[in-house]
Protein backbone atom coordinates (compact mmCIF):
# COMPACT_ATOMS: atom_id res chain seq x y z
CA UNK A 1 0.00 0.00 0.00
CA UNK A 2 1.28 3.40 -0.87
CA UNK A 3 0.30 6.07 1.94
CA UNK A 4 -0.05 9.64 0.09
CA UNK A 5 1.61 12.79 2.69
CA UNK A 6 1.63 16.00 1.72
CA UNK A 7 2.14 17.32 -1.94
CA UNK A 8 0.04 20.29 -0.97
CA UNK A 9 -1.35 21.82 -4.37
CA UNK A 10 -3.48 24.75 -2.91
CA UNK A 11 -0.88 27.36 -3.30
CA UNK A 12 -0.77 25.85 -7.11
CA UNK A 13 -2.84 28.17 -9.62
CA UNK A 14 -6.13 26.17 -11.19
CA UNK A 15 -3.77 25.13 -13.97
CA UNK A 16 -0.74 24.13 -12.54
CA UNK A 17 -3.41 22.24 -10.36
CA UNK A 18 -5.28 20.70 -12.74
CA UNK A 19 -2.11 19.58 -14.84
CA UNK A 20 -0.86 17.81 -11.91
CA UNK A 21 -3.75 15.82 -11.81
CA UNK A 22 -2.74 15.00 -15.13
CA UNK A 23 -0.13 13.80 -13.78
CA UNK A 24 -1.61 11.73 -11.07
CA UNK A 25 -3.90 10.42 -14.11
CA UNK A 26 -0.98 9.68 -16.26
CA UNK A 27 0.69 7.21 -13.76
CA UNK A 28 -2.34 5.16 -12.49
CA UNK A 29 -3.14 4.40 -16.20
CA UNK A 30 0.80 3.36 -16.20
CA UNK A 31 -0.16 1.23 -13.19
CA UNK A 32 -3.44 -0.13 -14.64
CA UNK A 33 -2.08 -1.17 -18.23
CA UNK A 34 1.25 -3.01 -16.15
CA UNK A 35 -1.38 -4.67 -13.89
CA UNK A 36 -0.10 -3.29 -10.91
CA UNK A 37 -3.00 -0.78 -9.50
CA UNK A 38 -5.62 -2.27 -7.24
CA UNK A 39 -7.59 0.24 -5.81
CA UNK A 40 -7.12 3.77 -4.03
CA UNK A 41 -8.66 6.78 -2.74
CA UNK A 42 -8.05 10.37 -2.18
CA UNK A 43 -9.17 11.77 1.16
CA UNK A 44 -11.14 14.70 2.23
CA UNK A 45 -9.10 16.89 4.61
CA UNK A 46 -10.36 16.64 8.25
CA UNK A 47 -12.71 14.37 9.80
CA UNK A 48 -13.07 12.57 13.21
CA UNK A 49 -10.32 10.97 15.53
CA UNK A 50 -11.34 8.73 18.28
CA UNK A 51 -8.51 8.20 20.94
CA UNK A 52 -7.73 5.78 24.69
CA UNK A 53 -9.38 4.27 26.64
CA UNK A 54 -12.21 6.67 27.27
CA UNK A 55 -12.93 6.79 23.25
CA UNK A 56 -12.72 10.76 23.31
CA UNK A 57 -14.32 11.69 20.04
CA UNK A 58 -12.13 15.29 18.45
CA UNK A 59 -12.33 16.88 15.41
CA UNK A 60 -9.38 16.36 12.91
CA UNK A 61 -6.79 14.92 12.29
CA UNK A 62 -5.49 18.71 12.05
CA UNK A 63 -1.84 18.21 10.72
CA UNK A 64 -0.36 20.54 8.56
CA UNK A 65 -0.52 20.15 5.03
CA UNK A 66 2.82 18.52 4.46
CA UNK A 67 2.30 16.26 7.00
CA UNK A 68 -1.45 15.35 5.97
CA UNK A 69 -2.39 11.95 4.59
CA UNK A 70 -3.88 12.67 1.38
CA UNK A 71 -4.99 9.47 -0.06
CA UNK A 72 -4.05 6.07 -0.86
CA UNK A 73 -3.52 2.90 -3.37
CA UNK A 74 -3.18 -0.98 -3.13
CA UNK A 75 -0.69 -2.03 -5.82
CA UNK A 76 0.45 -5.49 -6.62
CA UNK A 77 4.14 -6.01 -6.39
CA UNK A 78 6.00 -8.86 -5.28
CA UNK A 79 8.03 -7.56 -2.85
CA UNK A 80 8.84 -4.03 -1.19
CA UNK A 81 12.35 -3.51 -3.19
CA UNK A 82 9.93 -3.65 -6.36
CA UNK A 83 6.76 -1.51 -4.56
CA UNK A 84 9.57 1.17 -3.92
CA UNK A 85 10.50 1.19 -7.38
CA UNK A 86 7.08 1.72 -8.51
CA UNK A 87 6.64 4.30 -5.80
CA UNK A 88 9.53 6.49 -6.94
CA UNK A 89 7.28 7.74 -10.01
CA UNK A 90 4.62 9.50 -7.50
CA UNK A 91 3.99 12.78 -8.66
CA UNK A 92 3.49 15.24 -5.84
CA UNK A 93 7.65 14.48 -5.12
CA UNK A 94 8.29 18.17 -6.82
CA UNK A 95 5.51 19.29 -4.10
CA UNK A 96 7.50 17.90 -1.30
CA UNK A 97 5.23 15.30 -0.76
CA UNK A 98 6.08 11.37 0.66
CA UNK A 99 4.85 7.96 -0.17
CA UNK A 100 4.79 5.52 3.04
CA UNK A 101 5.12 2.09 1.86
CA UNK A 102 3.45 -0.81 3.82
CA UNK A 103 2.81 -4.41 3.31
CA UNK A 104 -0.76 -4.83 3.21
CA UNK A 105 -1.32 -8.80 5.39
CA UNK A 106 -3.84 -10.71 4.31
CA UNK A 107 -5.91 -12.75 6.74
CA UNK A 108 -7.77 -16.21 5.63
CA UNK A 109 -11.18 -15.99 7.59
Amino acid sequence: MFIFIGGDVSHLSPEAQQAQMQKWFAWVEKLQKEQRYVSGEALLPGGKKISGSKKVVTDGPFAEAKEAVGGYFVIQAKDMNEATAIAKDYPDFDLDGTVEIREVIKFDM
